[in-house]
């Protein structure tokens, strides 16, 4: 029990902290701004679960490819490397404006381009909607779009590769009921704060409060001894 603590409480630290105010959450934040919130907070939310669960089933895996030794000392690298990233990002990186601008642009150009076919196809959409069945009308082109946009953002992202670590290192039931608690927490302040929450968070002192998060848990996994 206090293993399976352990690791939803580094889980969900660690998700809060790599995810708040990154590009995924603007990108939720703008997306409910635009379209009904029930069906981006569905798709990114989808999405974000999905990801967590196959970084945590790669990172309990690890352990059965390779010696527990071996992947705990590279959990604890990761640990240190992934600070010491987010402290580099904390200090050289001045640019939240400038990030949601960027995200904001690619949304907004993807949105003009969509506009005219939705015009277009409306009439048809309504009478289609009527002989659709109820589970294809669930699978919405937005619902989609949100569960793209934020599955391929997080692919390959600091987030993602923590959490393999922290599954190789902690109990990874742990670490995706961790994982999952705090992506819907993050995901949820994005779409019901909209753009105006996204503007208003210090990037810099998040990075910073992840870093040193990330630096504490590299130390306490260095003094831990390696489970046989």
């Amino acid at each position: 029990m206090s293993s399976v603590l352990q690791g939803f409480t580094k889980s969900l630290a660690m998700t809060v902290l790599s995810e708040i105010g990154d590009k995924t959450f603007v990108a939720a934040a703008i997306l409910a701004m635009r379209h009904p919130r029930r069906l981006v907070l569905s798709g990114c939310l989808a999405a974000l679960i999905v990801m967590t669960i196959l970084s945590a089933v790669v990172g309990w895996a690890a352990p059965n490819l390779i010696s527990r030794k071996w992947t705990h000392h590279i959990t604890t690298l990761l640990f240190f490397g992934f600070g010491l990233w987010s402290l580099w990002d904390a200090f050289t990186d001045g640019g939240d404006a400038e990030e949601l601008a960027e995200v904001e642009k690619k949304l907004d150009a993807d949105f003009k381009a969509n506009a005219g076919n939705i015009k277009k196809g409306s009439k048809d959409d309504d009478e289609l909607k009527k002989k659709r069945p109820f589970l294809s009308q669930c699978f919405s082109p937005i619902l989609l779009k949100a569960f793209s946009i934020t599955f391929f953002g997080e692919w390959g992202d600091k987030s993602q590769l923590a959490t393999i670590g922290l599954a190789a290192d902690e109990n990874p039931f742990g670490v995706v009921l961790g994982g999952v608690v705090g992506q819907a927490l993050c995901t949820t302040a994005a779409v019901l704060g909209g753009k105006s929450l996204a503007s208003q968070i210090s990037e810099k002192m998040v990075a910073l409060s992840g870093g040193v998060l990330f630096i504490v848990f590299g130390f306490q996994s260095f003094l831990s001894s390696v489970e046989s």
